[in-house]
């Protein structure tokens, strides 16, 4: 049993279930369900991605349902206005990308991966009268996200109140021991626990893991571009997890890796910039490998000095070109609006010096963009 219930966990509901089912030795299924919305996955997606990994380590039956029905309608947890729905060819698009990199976490040869459009596509009114009995308009009122929607008179969709027994029937089709969330889903993971238990499934218990902050300490989200991407760059992973509050290491160690709390509460009883550097070592290594690790922080300790890193990337342009149309197309910045912004606040300089005009030509030189990043162009 050992951390299974405790480590990144931040509540099991009903308390004591969990623990009970685990002691009665038998083999549980367990579940993670994630809507494909995006194309990224960020650290805090890893965080039941890794509890699904150890519930299945420990020989347990591990599943991961692909939203491939709901994401399409989208949840609506958090949101304050209603999502634009997804064609199932979006879903199944952004799914493969997912995959790719749930990859870096979850072995696959233990994960069985299963589609909620198989079940859901065909239930009928009759079904669907009989789930949403179960549950009253207060109910769903009560949730955070509806009711601040109803009093700011914003819209809020029939078919979005269906969410929650969306995904709670996911649970009742596969009959779960134990499903794993963030703990924004808690609403839906219990509709799923009364539902399995009015249509005389098994007793689940919800197991919620915590939300993480990102790097402008904010919750970590696409939204506000504060995320710890897992296909990140190795330099900037290792940079944007350099700049992480000094209050969430803990968190982050605990979370994201594996290294024992043990030898956790001694790392963290140094200096806070050598326990960034410690974590920020152990997730480059995890997501790319030790060499780019290395790599990595040696970057990182050349920027921070002032200095042009000795591998920085070279281009050759044409003479004259828009130094925004060269960093947009090598994506060194997200787009052209991203590199104006930059320009106008003294974010990009040629050699030491500030480029103070969005005309300004790509001339040879070393190019500072941002903090942590760096280009020389050559004409």
């Amino acid at each position: 049993m050992s951390e299974l219930l405790t480590r990144g966990v931040a509540k099991t509901l009903p308390k004591g279930l969990g623990e009970k089912k685990l002691k009665s030795g038998d083999k549980l299924r367990v579940y993670w369900g994630i809507d494909p919305t995006g194309t990224k996955m960020h650290i805090g997606h890893t965080i039941p991605m890794r509890k699904l990994q150890q519930f299945a380590d420990a020989g347990h039956k591990a599943i991961l349902v692909i939203g491939s029905f709901t994401a399409m309608l989208g949840d609506p947890s958090d949101k304050d206005s209603m999502r634009k729905p997804l064609t199932r060819k979006e879903v199944e698009a952004n799914f493969a990308s997912y995959k790719k990199q749930a990859e870096k976490v979850l072995d696959f040869s233990k994960v069985e991966v299963v589609y909620n459009h198989e079940w859901l596509e065909k239930l009928g009114y009759e079904e669907i009268m009989q789930h949403t009995s179960l549950f009253t308009v207060q109910q769903m009122e009560q949730r955070d996200a509806f009711e601040k929607r109803l009093k700011a008179g914003s819209p809020l969709g029939i078919h979005e109140l269906l969410y929650p027994m969306m995904v709670g029937y996911d649970s009742v089709h596969l009959d779960i021991d134990c499903e794993i969330g963030g703990t924004d889903q808690e609403f839906n993971m219990l509709a799923g626990r009364t539902m399995q238990k009015a249509l005389g499934k098994r007793e689940k218990f919800v197991l919620a893991t915590p939300l993480i902050n990102g790097i402008d300490g904010r919750l970590m989200s696409k939204t506000y571009d504060n995320c710890v991407y897992l296909d990140d760059e190795p330099s900037d992973m290792f940079g944007k997890v350099m700049r992480i509050n000094d209050d969430l290491m803990e968190t982050y160690f605990e979370c994201c890796t594996g290294i024992p709390m043990e030898e956790v509460a001694e790392i963290l009883k140094g200096e806070p910039r050598g326990a960034k550097i410690r974590l920020a070592r152990e997730l480059v290594t995890m997501y790319h490998s030790k060499k780019d690790a290395d790599s990595a922080e040696m970057h990182y300790n050349e920027a921070a000095s002032g200095d042009v890193p000795s591998d920085t990337p070279e281009i050759t342009v044409k003479p004259g070109t828009l130094l925004i149309d060269v960093l947009t197309e090598h994506k060194l910045v997200a787009s052209k609006s991203e590199a104006r912004r930059m320009i106008e606040q003294g974010g990009i300089k040629k050699d030491a010096h500030v480029i103070d005009s969005i005309e300004a030509t790509a001339d040879a030189g070393a190019y500072k963009i941002g903090k942590r990043k760096f280009v020389k162009i050559t004409t």
